[in-house]
């Protein structure tokens, strides 16, 4: 394991964690996303601190971030931009998800159509527009936040687009002691508006390179496919975990194993992972869209359960 590479993810938790209080668990699982190269979707109640771990994580990369508001009049060329006339020319104008990492902020207030802008960059990197195709910024990440589906005025998110964030978590209310010291921290202001970078983006992309080069023995590869074949044979689900899918818990691991100190995976970095990566890729039999998390959670881990372990 790299030290340089130990130092920077060690002042990256520090750094976030100095303003998202008592988030452990959900800082490192936004670490992960953006180790991985993947991006990640944020569910929760308003007010839990979504927006907060956003922007403390882009505060702390050295690049450049952007904030999309999604709202019901909201047009797909307000995310990735347009061409306007000027000097007797058409001159493409950047939209905001141009950036190193996006905050897609309730981003299911917004219709499907203008949801379905973001899926060619967030897949393939790049933006096509009049026939131009314009690559994203290297490293790209969108962090998206949504409130729950039972909240008046959201619209449910595509399968498709569902399927390209590495995972979806929820924040929860935060513990009586660290909403005690959010109260004790905000007295002079925000403190996520003075913090500072604390790594660079060359360094991201050295890491995300190396999260591609950490071991993943055949008898884990195995265990890995076990639990998503899994997904594809039960009976509670209508729908099981895509290739896609499959390949996004593969990094997902190797990411983990590398913020956990070690060039090899290990059971527990799969273990950890399975529920945030999996189940919002999979679709269960006689429920309504949006209502079924807690369910679907459980199929995963009774999927997890009935896997052996590799010893």
């Amino acid at each position: 394991m790299n030290p340089n590479t130990t130092a920077t993810l060690l002042r990256l938790q520090n750094n976030i964690g100095s303003v998202v209080l008592g988030k452990q668990e959900v800082i490192r699982k936004v670490l992960i996303a953006l180790l991985a190269g993947e991006h990640i979707l944020l569910e929760d109640v308003p007010g839990v601190g979504k927006t907060l771990v956003a922007k403390a994580l882009a505060k702390s990369v050295d690049g450049r971030f952007t904030r999309v508001q999604f709202t019901p009049d909201l047009l797909p060329s307000d995310i990735v931009g347009s061409s306007i006339y000027h000097d007797g020319e058409f001159k493409f104008s950047q939209g905001p998800i141009f950036a190193n990492i996006v905050l897609g902020d309730e981003i299911n207030r917004a219709p499907p159509r203008t949801q379905s802008a973001l899926l060619e960059a967030m897949s393939e990197r790049q933006a096509s527009i009049d026939g131009t195709t314009y690559p994203m910024p290297d490293p790209f990440m969108v962090i998206a936040t949504q409130n729950p589906f039972e909240f008046e005025g959201t619209y449910v998110l595509p399968e498709s687009q569902l399927d390209r964030f590495l995972m979806r978590i929820d924040l929860g209310y935060p513990a009586r002691e660290a909403e005690r010291n959010v109260l004790r921290s905000h007295r002079g202001g925000e403190p996520v508006d003075t913090l500072a970078s604390v790594a660079q983006l060359a360094e991201i992309k050295t890491i995300q390179l190396q999260v591609r080069e950490i071991r993943f023995e055949d008898s884990l590869v195995d265990y890995l496919q076990d639990i998503v074949d899994r997904t594809r044979q039960s009976n509670d689900l209508q729908v099981g975990v895509s290739t896609r899918g499959t390949l996004a818990f593969y990094r997902a691991a190797q990411a983990n194993a590398l913020l956990s100190g070690r060039d090899y995976v290990v059971p527990d970095d799969i273990k950890e992972l399975a529920i945030n990566v999996l189940s919002h890729r999979v679709m269960p039999r006689g429920f309504a869209a949006g209502s079924e998390r807690v369910a679907v959670e459980s199929m995963i881990q009774r999927c997890l359960e009935s896997v052996l372990v590799p010893v």
